[in-house]
This record gives C-alpha cells, sequence and structure tokens, in this order.
C-alpha cells in the first residue's frame, strides 16, 4: 500500500514506474541508486507492506550533514514530475512465501495510480545461461503483450535481445520452451502476473555473478537511458565500442550515492595491526 509523504500523494496517471527486482547481485538496486541520486528525485512516500525484511537506516542519497540524519526504510517511493518519472526502491530481502502478496499489491497500486508502464531492473546467474544466451551482450529485455506493440519496433531500432526461452526439459523434450530466469527473484512472477492483467511491463536484465556488482549497475542504467533517455549521453555510438556492448557509456555522468561509500562495509580497525 502506498503511503504519501505529508502534503498528500502527487497525480501518478501517465507516469513510468521503474523498481527493481531483488536480484542476483543486487543489480536492480544499485541501478535505481543512480537514477534516484543522478535525476535528485523527491521522495513522496512509502511503500508500506509486510512482505519485506524491515529495515531502517540513514537517507542513503545524503548531500549533507543536515538531511544525512533523515530516516529510510525498507520500501520508499521518489518522483520526478518533469519527466514523469516514479521510483520505488526496494532496500530489503522478501520474506519467505511472500513473493505473490508482494506482486499482487504492486500491481493493484499499479492499476489504481493509472501509471502508464512499469519497468522492471532485474539481473539472472551468468552461469546457468544456456547456449544461445552465452552469445552477444549480457544485457536482456522482456515485454508484456500490452506494451509489445508500443515499443517492439524500438527496441529493434536500439538492436536489442529478447530474454530467450529455454526448454522445459533438456535432452528429452526440447520444443517446449519456458522462461526461467535464475536468480531473478520477484522478475517472473511479476512479469507473468503482468501479462494476465494487461500491465504495460518491460522487464530489462544482464547476467551477472555475485561480488562487485557496481560494473553491472552501470552497465544495466546505461542500458535504460538508451531507451529512455534519462540523461543525455555525451556521444552517440561511436566505432570504438565493441559489437557486443553498443550502448553510449554514459557512466561518468552517473551520481553515486553517498551510501555507496559503505557497500562493502567499514574498513578494518587500526588496532588489528
Amino acid at each position: 500500500m502506498f503511503v504519501p509523504c505529508e502534503g498528500g500523494g502527487p497525480e501518478l496517471q501517465g507516469f513510468t514506474l521503474l523498481m527493481p527486482a531483488v536480484s542476483v547481485g543486487n543489480v536492480g538496486q544499485l541501478a535505481i541508486d543512480l537514477v534516484i541520486s543522478t535525476l535528485r528525485m523527491t521522495k513522496i512516500g512509502y511503500f508500506y507492506t509486510d512482505c519485506l525484511v524491515p529495515m531502517v537506516g540513514n537517507n542513503p542519497y545524503a548531500t549533507s550533514k543536515e538531511n544525512s540524519v533523515e530516516l529510510s526504510i525498507n520500501a520508499e517511493v521518489y518522483s520526478l514530475p518533469s519527466k514523469k518519472l516514479v521510483v520505488l526502491q526496494i532496500r530489503s530481502p522478501f520474506i519467505k512465501n511472500k513473493y505473490r502478496p508482494f506482486c499482487q499489491a504492486l500491481l493493484s497500486w499499479v492499476e489504481s495510480s493509472k501509471c502508464a508502464r512499469v519497468i522492471l531492473l532485474s539481473s539472472s546467474h551468468a552461469y546457468q545461461r544456456d547456449d544461445e544466451q552465452l552469445l552477444g551482450t549480457p544485457l536482456r529485455y522482456l515485454l508484456t503483450p500490452a506494451l509489445e506493440k508500443a515499443v517492439e519496433g524500438r527496441m529493434q531500432e536500439l538492436k536489442w535481445k529478447e530474454m530467450e526461452k529455454i526448454a522445459a526439459y533438456p535432452g528429452i523434450n526440447d520444443r517446449e520452451k519456458v522462461l526461467h530466469i535464475p536468480g531473478g527473484g520477484i522478475t517472473k512472477l511479476l512479469f507473468t502476473e503482468s501479462c494476465s492483467k494487461g500491465i504495460q511491463m518491460a522487464v530489462l536484465l544482464k547476467f551477472c555473478s555475485e561480488g562487485d556488482n557496481i560494473p553491472d549497475a552501470f552497465a544495466l542504467v546505461n542500458y535504460l537511458n538508451e531507451w529512455l533517455q534519462l540523461i543525455k549521453s555525451k556521444g552517440s555510438h561511436s566505432t570504438d565500442i565493441s559489437p557486443e556492448q553498443e550502448i553510449p557509456d554514459t557512466s561518468s555522468q552517473w551520481k553515486i550515492p553517498s551510501s555507496w561509500r559503505l557497500l562493502f562495509g567499514n574498513g578494518l580497525p587500526p588496532a588489528l595491526f
């Protein structure tokens, strides 16, 4: 359930909702951090749910000592009316068996707020790719039927690769194909639910492994930016870009939030030595 900040929530009709899946490497969440920090988005409320592990902390996008003491919780909503963009950031994992209730509550909010479309940033285990998925770029997309007609032409212009379906029973029946997103968290469930409800949704994902996933986050947010043009790239495709990564690199233009200083914890205490 969306709970607006004091003063009431803004009108979200026609807005694009951008959100992460809590997936391998937390790549979607890191990419969302870059979007909120760079665009200086305003917090407009919270998504109150019992499906996420409770969490509270300091302002992850602090720019001064004064606003660093502001509190943040596990699911917050940010807005940028000038771009008709609303962002849901999720900062904690899901409670076991709570995927479906969360997806239902989220899509109910999408329908009631009349958001135009949803874009889900996700990731999937690189080591579980099949032979076809090993080829070319590690970035993929999915579109629900409700959104496909509107943007499929644009995806073809960008030369993006759609997420491949894999054999349901490899070696036994290779003709029956299914969507498989290992490590993708709520991605598959939210996508299939959106398909059945006629909601316009796009999934943008990257194959990756656990570790330092900052480069993966930059790759995913650059991928998103190529479509939405949230920030202007300094140059379009150039001859020195490899065929596997034909996305304009805007990494230097994204603002890293202050909270990333503690991404891998504090340094070693000097007392140890």
